[in-house]
């Protein structure tokens, strides 16, 4: 027998190497064929330092790279459970520990660099911390997921407040051009200095705001219509096999913008991910692993490869505690990171978050619920495919 032989077999191709015959999924050799090498990654458990005065985080709602590849964490101080805060329980419980700061800052190596981030005087705080970008000026934009978090907040670098778009508790609809429903991500567009918004937990819709002035731009839903909050969604069992959903779901909960002036959304339990031009315009959809039935949903967030060209996508696919990575241009799914449960490395527990791709490629990911963690997956160059399942 040769060193290599292909056989199809239906839908698997045996890859006989060596005289031992292994049945892998067709896609996955066609892949490597005809779309050529795909980023490789391994996890960095050891990236980051410890954080200091005895801190400790909660659910991770965000992650993001500013442009000096800094890593930005806003968590959940409320999230952490008091046998891990029983210092700062009244009588102490415990040495360890107390709640840090909303937001962290590491330097690219994971050296922490500092925190900030509460209630204070002229703005309104969050409910639950979800969203954070860091734009090209260092200016750091923060929303929140909760059914009150109808605004969104802007900050320096150093945790100064500067603008506050919307109100908290003020949300009347997806049509609503003053406020917001559960934004969960932020993305400023540096082309037209204009801020999209994933909008949301509550309202179905991605909202466009001038980022100097807070003014409301535009708005769409699902197709580049207007979104209709009174549409009722079937059953999940009829829903990801039916028709495609005419209204975004709850939530809406990624978009990013690519050089080449495609919005991308993140439908996260239709299971979808919709593409856009600039001013709404409906271009293209796909789905992701749409069978799929846990009620999360598998399009989460967003990040893209740093070439000039953004030839990959990358997007988390919660449920099956994975990541796909994508041919930006075709959208065809041409390899996935992890697929394993757990809290070790190499298994994803509850990735929810995702920022990156910095300049050296490397991705960064966040957890909620139990998860809680914030971690480096480094980025080890181009290699073939593994997995497209």
């Amino acid at each position: 027998m040769n060193r290599h032989t292909l056989t199809v077999v239906g839908t698997l191709v045996v890859v006989a190497v060596i005289g031992i015959a292994v049945a892998v999924p067709r896609s996955v050799v066609v892949a490597q064929g005809s779309r050529g090498l795909v980023p490789q990654f391994e996890p960095d458990p050891l990236w980051s330092q410890a954080l200091p005065n005895r801190w400790a985080t909660g659910a991770v709602g965000g992650v993001a790279v500013d442009s000096h590849d800094n890593v930005w964490v806003f968590h959940r101080p409320a999230t952490i459970p008091e046998s891990e805060r029983g210092a700062s329980l009244k009588p102490p419980a415990s040495e360890c520990c107390i709640p840090a700061p909303s937001v962290l800052e590491f330097a690219p190596d994971g050296r922490f660099l500092q925190a900030w981030g509460a209630p204070g005087a002229g703005y309104e705080w969050f409910k639950s911390e979800h969203g954070i970008f860091v734009d090209g000026n260092d200016n750091v934009w923060l929303s929140g997921s909760a059914k009150e978090d109808n605004h969104i907040l802007k900050f320096t670098r150093e945790g100064k407040f500067l603008m506050q778009i919307g109100h908290a508790g003020k949300n009347t609809g997806s049509n609503d051009t003053e406020n917001l429903g559960g934004p969960a991500s932020l993305f400023l567009y540096p082309k037209t200095n204009e801020l999209f918004v994933a909008d949301g937990y509550f309202n179905h819709r991605v909202v466009v705001f001038d980022a100097a002035t807070g003014k409301y731009k535009r708005h769409w839903g699902a197709y580049g219509k207007p979104p209709d909050d009174s549409y009722k969604f079937p059953p999940r069992a009829q829903l990801i096999q039916g028709p495609p959903p005419p209204q975004f779901n709850n939530p809406v909960h990624g978009v990013i913008v690519s050089n080449d002036d495609v919005v991308y959304v993140a439908d996260r339990t239709n299971n979808r991910i919709q593409t856009f031009r600039l001013d709404g315009t409906f271009v293209k959809e796909v789905f992701i692993a749409r069978n799929t039935l846990q009620a999360e949903g598998t399009a989460y967030t967003f990040a893209m490869s740093p070439d000039k060209d953004q030839a990959f996508l990358y997007i988390v696919d919660g449920s099956n505690k994975a990541i796909r990575v994508l041919n930006r241009k075709t959208l065809e799914i041409v390899s996935s990171i992890g697929g394993r449960a757990g809290h070790n490395a190499r298994e994803f527990f509850h990735v929810h978050s995702m920022a990156g791709a910095d300049s050296k490629g490397n991705l960064f990911l966040g957890e909620v619920n139990d998860g809680q963690r914030y971690y480096k997956y480094a980025f080890k160059g181009m290699g073939p495919a593994t997995s497209t399942n």
